[in-house]
């Protein structure tokens, strides 16, 4: 059994991948291409609520469970049924759960084109109240539709993990199992998203992002549809987001509507954004990550501190994060690690420029001389990357 320390590290660690995802996620369209998207709890909504639609009926259908009944009345039965074959088969867990992230990206970038097409010529402030009333349409729709997932109650959903409980290392529960393997399972998918974002952010795009988060008039004197780009950027950050939501409503095994409300996946993200870093993805890493563990230790140890305030402590943790919000917002603007300029390429003469050594001409005229001077004002000194002023 687990000492209470690596469960507060377990714990601690599941919370933050589903963070650190979306606020991935947020950073690509705030920090780089500068869209205000106050209705981030669309997206992680979403995914959650594919998670309790899909896999559970698919299942249900596939495996002759519950024919008859009603899936969310009669949930916890067919979903019991439905874990018992899932725990003695390794290839259908598997295969459920590709199908439904699979499923949960396509969803949550759909979202993302609804929610962006119609709008995307507004204004940032406009656009950011927009945003921040179509996230709720979901939630509503959750919270007062129950066939979809279950409304107020929740619905349970299948788990893939259950087979790990059938193994045991260093004397584990078959619980603890379980909810180890879903935890390192999050964090490849973690690393796997802010590779992709990294790379993505670093790319073409991510240049054309900046350009038109900095100077939209300039990019469209070059021929960026900011408006195009736009749409993409939303599209592609709702598809991550949904993998948030997919994967935190697969680590809990259940749906309810009411665990995703804008102020958890909407305005803590932007806190973590915003305390991290804008448009460093490191910075949003690290600013998840000392977001979530003093969010933790602050519940963890809450009944340490309850004597020594003159309120409840439940209020604690985000009287402590305004306030360190507040803090970097006047002493360190740019986060715990601000933007960092990128790379760019130096472009000398032009080549074959009279009296310049800056083409071929040059090459020739320091092979002439036997220096290397020819060979360091040709074509590598044009092309040589440099970090500008």
């Amino acid at each position: 059994m687990l000492p209470p320390e690596a469960l507060f590290v377990l714990d601690l660690l599941a919370t933050f991948v589903p963070y650190v995802i979306v606020t991935l996620s947020l950073n690509l369209e705030y920090g780089f291409a500068g869209v205000p998207n106050f209705g981030k709890t669309l997206a992680v909504a979403g995914g959650a609520f594919m998670v309790g639609l899909l896999p559970g009926r698919l299942l249900a259908a596939f495996l002759g469970v519950g024919e008859g009944m009603d899936y969310v009345a009669q949930n916890a039965f067919i979903i019991t049924a439905i874990n018992s074959r899932l725990s003695s088969d390794i290839a259908l867990s598997f295969g459920t759960l590709l199908i439904t992230l699979v499923a949960v990206v396509l969803f949550g970038a759909f979202l993302g084109l609804i929610m962006s097409a119609p709008v995307a010529r507004l204004r940032m402030d406009y656009l950011g109240m927009t945003f921040l009333a179509v996230g709720e349409v979901l939630l509503v729709i959750g919270n007062n539709y129950p066939p979809l997932v279950g409304g107020t109650l929740g619905i349970a959903t299948p788990d893939p993990f259950s087979w790990a409980s059938n193994y045991s290392i260093f004397s584990l529960s078959g619980g603890e199992m379980r909810n180890l393997t879903v935890t390192a399972f999050m964090l490849l998918m973690a690393l796997v998203v802010f590779l992709y974002v990294q790379r993505l952010t670093h790319s073409p795009l991510g240049r054309v992002l900046r350009a038109i988060r900095d100077d939209e008039n300039s990019a469209l004197a070059l021929g960026k549809d900011a408006r195009s780009y736009r749409i993409k950027v939303i599209v592609f950050a709702a598809a991550i987001a949904a993998i948030g939501g997919a994967l935190y409503a697969f680590y809990t095994a259940n749906v309810v509507a009411t665990a995703y409300s804008r102020v958890s996946w909407t305005f803590w993200p932007w806190v973590m954004v915003i305390l991290g870093g804008a448009a460093n993805n490191l910075g949003v890493v690290v600013g998840t990550f000392v977001f979530v563990t003093v969010r933790k230790l602050i519940v963890f140890y809450k009944d340490i501190f309850a004597p020594f305030l003159p309120f409840d402590v439940v209020w604690l943790d985000l009287i402590l994060l305004g306030l360190a919000l507040i803090i970097i917002l006047i002493y360190k603007p740019g986060g715990i690690i601000p933007e960092k300029p990128i790379d760019t390429i130096r472009v000398g003469p032009v080549p074959g420029t009279p009296g310049k050594a800056g083409g071929a001409e040059g090459e020739v005229e320091g092979k002439e001389k036997g220096t290397a001077k020819g060979k360091r004002t040709g074509l590598w000194g044009r092309l040589k990357p440099h970090r500008p002023a």
